[in-house]
């Protein structure tokens, strides 16, 4: 992902070329500075694909770690509570009593041996990928939404040509914007199919009008404006990478499934932990 400190750099020298005058051959101020909007709006495109394709990644693993996760993070939570009101049953300690109140507001209700291993079992037993899992075997993952290699294709070459910061004038931003929408929540789902037909659909309407001469100040003004675009997307790239999910698929980006099992296998570990000490503890 480019750094919008990069970007900067790109329009930096802009203005200092654009002192030149008519007089020594070289174009004019406001053709200097057109050329210099056009790629800064390119740049903030690629950036804003970048940070979007990212959402989608940490979206997805996000709702794949609840789905898997979440029912083994509620149960050590119950079995944390268990244990401590146990030990402050056994020893009567103010303080005791205190943490096991405390463990116990922080529980959500107790989950059962079928939600623990919701999707990994049914009343006949565990299905073979719970199987797997347990005897260290291959597992198969969890049915994910993942945009496929074509799907990312269309989505990139769609948001190029129909992205909104390309448009002239208030309608035809509006109308790119509410394609824009439909692009995204095509790619969200992974829907390869649909960005095909959104781009044929785009194929079919009105070009993109080209730039007109427009006034210095204008030129500027839109430099301007796209720095503070690529600054606000900036802050929205730090917070997703910074994020619980984000961390997690910065330390596995290329086998983020592997990673889960890995948890996976540890809270397992920990569940076990956790009941032998409270059957201990209740003799």
């Amino acid at each position: 992902m480019t750094s919008p400190e990069a970007e900067h750099e790109q329009g930096g020298g802009v203005s200092g070329e654009a002192q030149a005058t008519p007089e020594d051959g070289a174009p004019r101020p406001e053709e200097r500075l057109e050329r210099a909007v056009r790629a800064a709006e390119q740049a903030l495109i690629e950036y804003e694909i970048a940070v979007e394709t990212f959402r989608v990644e940490v979206e997805n693993f996000s709702r794949l770690h609840h789905q898997k996760l979440g029912p083994m993070y509620a149960r050590l939570d119950e079995l944390d509570a268990q244990i401590a009101e146990a030990r402050a049953a056994r020893t009567g300690d103010p303080e005791d009593l205190r943490k096991a109140d405390e463990a116990r507001a922080r529980v959500m209700p107790m989950p059962g041996v079928e939600e623990l291993f919701h999707g990994w079992m049914d009343g006949q037993g565990l299905f073979p990928e719970a199987v797997a899992m347990l005897t260290d075997q291959p597992v198969r993952p969890p049915q994910r939404v993942r945009p496929s290699d074509e799907a990312r294709k269309l989505y990139r070459e769609l948001v190029r040509k129909a992205h909104p910061d390309l448009a002239q004038d208030d309608t035809e931003r509006a109308r790119r914007e509410e394609f824009i929408t439909r692009v995204n929540a095509a790619y969200a789902r992974g829907d390869a199919m649909l960005l095909r037909e959104l781009a044929e659909e785009w194929a079919k309407g009105p070009a993109p009008e080209e730039r007109g001469p427009s006034r210095s100040e204008e030129l500027y003004a839109r430099l301007e404006w796209l720095a503070e675009r690529k600054e606000l997307l900036s802050l929205v790239a730090k917070e997703l990478e910074e994020s619980a999910i984000g961390s997690m698929l910065r330390l596995a980006p290329d086998d983020p499934d592997r990673l889960l099992e890995e948890i996976a296998e540890k809270l397992l570990a920990d569940v076990s932990q956790r009941e032998a000490e409270l059957a201990e503890l209740l003799g």
